[in-house]
């Protein structure tokens, strides 16, 4: 008898081992939808506290939907028609540029006092004088690729569409969602989850649009100093605007990391002095930021220690990369709301 059972046991934990597999390689196959669903959620979510404005400015929900649907889409369609082709101009300028920028650095005096300092095998004007000749011999092959970026062109276009598809109907049914939600919680306690449901998505609401104004605030004005840094040597302000205002989508560390690139950026393209200057402007810039411009975007929106912040962002950049380090900060708001208002209140029961 304890052998029949010692094998149900054991086959039903390997049974258990098997689904647990399979379902893992189901969410690892279906990653891609996952993280659209992900995305589609993140953004209606802050999308939701437009439609609702314009709900209360007696606006019928659908109507409210198409109008801000209706201005995201064109100010999308506006900056890719506005901003790609600038970018790609510069991009394939820089590629084209690339190889008399290295040919240039391999003749300046820096080479000889390196060398000195190098053991006698290695010879750094030799190296530097192959990695030019690779350049020029390959340069089509590095301006190029042009299946394989129109494949990932298709692709990422294919996912903004989706994206784009299931945002409109998590908007369109986001009441009907949480309303399904909270109905599967038992009665006595569904008043108190939904209070608390609608606490954190508001809160998360506030913080996706309060994000991305603070991102295009940084764009707009990265733009227009780096317009006028061209006067002083400065290269690519689009380009360098653009990645500006990706990385300002990045919480906290996004601002750093994203200025760091462009004024490493201009020192190579462009020399010290407006290196420099782009330098001064982005000291000045993020503590504007820091203590101007988010405290009154952000004053509405979630509330985290910095330290949550850096922690929860570098966790969840490192999980699903950008989309993770977005919704990162959300979460930990979300988490912090919960202890704050449960489990503190049974603890201080007890």
């Amino acid at each position: 008898m304890k052998i029949q059972n010692a094998f149900r046991v054991g086959l039903l934990g390997g049974l258990g081992v098997l689904v647990a597999l399979l379902i893992g390689g189901a969410i690892t196959t279906l990653s891609t939808i996952i993280t659209y669903i992900g995305a589609a959620l993140f953004i209606s979510l802050g999308v939701d506290p437009a439609v609702s404005w314009l709900e209360r400015r007696r606006f019928p929900r659908w109507a409210a939907i198409v109008t801000v649907f209706a201005v995201i889409v064109a100010v999308v369609v506006g900056l890719v028609f506005a901003v790609v082709p600038v970018i790609v101009d510069q991009v394939n300028n820089l590629v084209s540029t690339l190889p008399g920028f290295i040919a240039e650095a391999s003749k300046g005096d820096w080479i000889a006092d390196v060398q000195k300092n190098l053991p006698d095998f290695i010879d750094l004007s030799a190296i530097l004088q192959g990695a030019v000749d690779w350049v020029q011999s390959n340069l089509s092959t590095i301006g190029g690729g042009v299946l394989q970026v129109g494949l990932g062109i298709a692709s990422f276009a294919t996912g903004l569409i989706v994206i784009l598809i299931l945002t409109l109907y998590f908007v369109a049914s986001l009441n009907t969602m949480k309303r399904g939600v909270y109905r599967l919680v038992p009665a006595s306690k569904r008043a108190r989850f939904a209070d608390l449901a609608e606490q954190i998505s508001q809160a998360v609401g506030r913080y996706v649009m309060g994000q991305a104004t603070i991102a295009a605030i940084n764009g707009v004005l990265a733009f227009g100093f780096l317009s006028l840094l061209t006067i002083w040597g400065g290269k690519y302000p689009a380009l360098f605007a653009f990645i500006g205002f990706l990385f300002a989508l990045i919480p906290l560390v996004g601002t750093i990391t994203g200025s760091a690139i462009i004024v490493l950026g201009t020192l190579l393209l462009g020399g010290p002095l407006p290196a420099i200057i782009a330098a001064a402007y982005y000291l000045v810039y993020m503590q504007v930021e820091a203590y101007i411009v988010t405290p009154r975007v952000m004053g509405r929106a979630v509330k985290v220690p910095g330290a949550i912040v850096v922690i929860a962002a570098l966790a969840g950049g490192t999980l699903l990369g950008i989309l993770g380090a977005l919704i990162a900060i959300p979460i930990a708001a979300a988490v912090l709301l919960i202890i704050d208002q449960v489990v503190v209140p049974r603890q201080n029961e007890l």
